[in-house]
């Protein structure tokens, strides 16, 4: 991909007031989010007449609308998002954001024309994972947070698929779409937009400051053209759950910037004022992690937001900014009726006509210097007089009044004019009704987070997952004594494609063809490799159409999300078989900067998985792995979920997952006998979601 001639400043809109302090500071493109499906549920979101109005306002003063419909969908839930986006289509929004995979299969389906965009929730960090989208149909891909520099202009050399990075806002401690902390914790699932910020209260690693969760915002404004130079296409401000002012200082600095202008010192003073968390980090652009990259909001960072700067941050949307160039052309001629006419840039044109006839001048007959003056003044309105013609008769006159009438009324006109666009067309598609019968009795399948871990018990099952960094020799010694190995590939490997390709080829020339893949990334390749697909929870498969994509893609089986109840996973149809994890320490973060790195020392190699802890007391292992070409670090449950005892509750499943991760090797064949037998020996496990579900929203 060529570099981008410029980079395009996309702002929040959590609400109306927000919409129009980002248009008005200079925003190219919004993105926003209807009543429902949206990623920030708690934001003030727009209604159905307001979203109208906001595609309105918008596209009248040539700014780009983006919907948010990236949350994952229940089955139920399905048929209620597309007719939304029936609604969306006829507006037209510019573009659409999704994360879930059977949402996005659907909508290729009824609207091929309308560009969609693979929100950040998508957790893509790989060139693989980035070209695999495009490939599918997205025409845009919201990066994972975590990227480089570097690691961004290796995606985009890859890939011609236009690249969005974040630019400034917060930090969220988990890979986007890879947290279940809240869910888990509270029922209020991140990738439904009801997270409750688990990562912001006190949780204490070794030797950490007590909020060793907590990442201070990201801010690359002064490096705009650092993004452009990795191939970043639109600089993405988070931000909907913020005030007005916030996103007019955001956007502000970013447009002075994206214009090669320095942003004024005293305008990012006060955006640091308005909100941060210990000031701002660029520690994932640059490659540098660990204890600069945290930081909690402090009191002084509170107080920093006094009245005056929310007065002169006010002050920046306070005017319409004129910034839709257009030509006019104003006629005054002998015996015929006053005219202006006006054209803007893609060809909408619009024309007011006096009711009065030119006079005889008496004094001062009009001249076109002053006739051009008095069009051109667009001020306090969307548009800027880029050329003004005049074709004037000499001797005439006519009031000025009436040349400010005709101005105001044509640009009225235009603005109108451009406010409504064509439809996106849309043909709601056939609902597709699929069941799901296993055919062979409940299998059981196993992770294992090194081989050190495996039992002899392993080998009744149908498959066991070892991670692909596993050695070879050990992979070869294990299959030789019976066990059916899979390869599980890593869930993240951010700059790490060249190694997991490698390893990969090395290994299926063994034999070993069998993968697990817990991102898209690592299914591209393992799926350009030619290897047997099996996909992973953290798909976050949690409907029938997802399921379907995958088997349309001739994915092997799936594992469902484990944010789905028993009863929902029950429902859920297509012919690909599919499973749920039965027992283990849930991952509910996947990382790229360690906890246990907000140190003084930094990283510490811990030998053993070091312990983070919560301010009830409760521990949660956090688990790295680190091989020499790339790594990432799970935050793990406190407790196991088990469903030993509930086998009878488990329907509609082909295979359940045992996912060992600080288990020894006695406790995971002692685990996988007591399930053979419907024993549950642990005093302290969860249900997980299974049973309770995600709360409603």
């Amino acid at each position: 991909m060529s570099i981008p001639s410029s980079v395009e400043v996309l702002s929040p809109a959590g609400s109306p007031e927000s919409l129009e302090a980002a248009v008005r500071a200079g925003a190219d493109a919004v993105y926003l989010g209807g009543n429902s499906f949206s990623a920030r549920a708690s934001a003030k979101n727009f209604s159905d007449e307001q979203l109208r109005q906001a595609v309105e306002y918008c596209h009248g003063r040539g700014v780009k609308v983006y919907l948010t419909v990236n949350t994952l969908l229940r089955e139920d839930e399905l048929p209620a998002a597309l007719r939304f986006l029936e609604f969306a289509c006829s507006l037209p929004v510019d573009a659409l954001l999704v994360q879930d995979l059977g949402l996005f299969r659907m909508i290729k389906k009824a609207a091929p024309s309308l560009p969609i965009h693979a929100s950040t929730q998508m957790s893509i960090h790989t060139p693989a994972g980035a070209k695999f989208l495009y490939e599918q149909g997205m025409e845009r891909v919201v990066l994972a947070r975590e990227l480089s520099l570097s690691e961004m202009r290796e995606i985009a050399d890859e890939c011609p698929v236009e690249l969005e990075a974040f630019v400034h806002g917060a930090l969220c401690m988990s890979v986007s779409g890879q947290c279940y902390f809240s869910a888990l914790l509270g029922g209020r699932s991140g990738n439904r937009g009801m997270c409750a910020q688990t990562c912001r209260l006190p949780f204490s690693a070794p030797d950490g400051t007590g909020h060793d969760l907590s990442l201070r915002d990201l801010s690359m404004i002064t490096r705009m053209e650092e993004l452009r130079q990795a191939g970043v296409c639109s600089a993405k401000i988070e931000g909907r759950m913020k005030r007005p002012e916030y996103v007019a200082a955001a956007t502000s600095t970013c447009r002075q910037s994206a214009d090669g202008l320095l942003p004024d010192p005293m305008l990012l003073a006060d955006l640091e004022s308005v909100f941060s968390r210990s000031g701002f980090t660029s520690g994932y652009p640059d490659g540098k992690l660990g204890v600069s990259m945290f930081g909690t909001r402090t009191k002084e960072d509170v107080t920093g937001a006094t009245s005056s700067v929310f007065a002169r941050l006010h002050g920046l949307y306070r005017e319409e900014r004129s910034r839709v160039p257009v030509q006019l052309f104003l006629s005054i001629k002998a015996g015929e009726p006053v005219s202006l006419a006006v054209q803007d840039e893609e060809d909408h044109y619009a024309q007011a006509v006096s009711d009065v006839l030119p006079e005889p001048a008496i004094n001062r007959p009009l001249d076109q210097e002053r006739c051009l003056a008095q069009i051109q003044k667009t001020g306090g309105t969307p548009f800027v007089c880029q050329i003004a013609k005049c074709e004037l008769d000499e001797g005439l006159s006519v009031p000025i009044s009436l040349l400010n009438r005709l101005r105001r009324e044509v640009l009225e006109k235009l603005l109108e004019q451009r406010a409504h666009r064509k439809a996106v067309p849309f043909t709601m598609p056939a609902w597709e009704e699929y069941s799901h019968q296993p055919e062979h009795p409940l299998a059981v399948r196993a992770f294992f987070a090194n081989a050190e871990q495996v039992c002899p018990e392993a080998k009744e099952c149908e498959i066991i997952w070892l991670p692909l960094h596993t050695p070879l020799p050990q992979l070869l010694q294990l299959r030789e004594e019976g066990y059916p190995i899979g390869l599980a590939l890593p869930r993240a490997f951010f700059g790490g494609e060249k190694t997991v390709r490698h390893l990969l080829q090395e290994r299926m020339e063994q034999g070993f063809t069998r993968t697990w893949s817990g991102n898209l990334g690592a299914a591209a390749i393992a799926r350009e490799l030619g290897a047997e697909l099996h996909g992973g929870f953290s798909l976050n498969i949690t409907n029938t159409s997802s399921l379907r994509w995958l088997e349309e893609l001739h994915f092997a089986s799936a594992e469902l999300s484990f944010e789905l109840t028993l009863e929902q996973c029950a429902a859920l149809g297509a012919e690909i078989p599919r499973g749920i994890i039965a027992y283990g320490r849930l991952p509910m973060m996947l990382c790229r900067n360690c906890p246990a790195s907000n140190s003084p020392q930094g990283c510490k190699n811990c030998p053993q998985p070091p312990m983070l802890r919560d301010r009830k007391g409760a521990d949660f292992p956090i688990q790295c792995t680190r091989t020499g070409g790339y790594q990432y670090t799970e935050i793990l449950n406190s407790v196991p979920l088990t469903l030993h005892d509930r086998k009878r509750e488990i329907r509609g499943q082909d295979f359940v997952v045992f996912r060992f991760t600080v288990e020894n090797p006695v406790e995971t064949g002692n685990i996988l006998r007591s399930f053979s037998s419907g024993e549950n020996s642990l005093e302290n496990y969860t249900r997980g979601l299974y049973y309770r579900g995600w709360e409603q929203c």
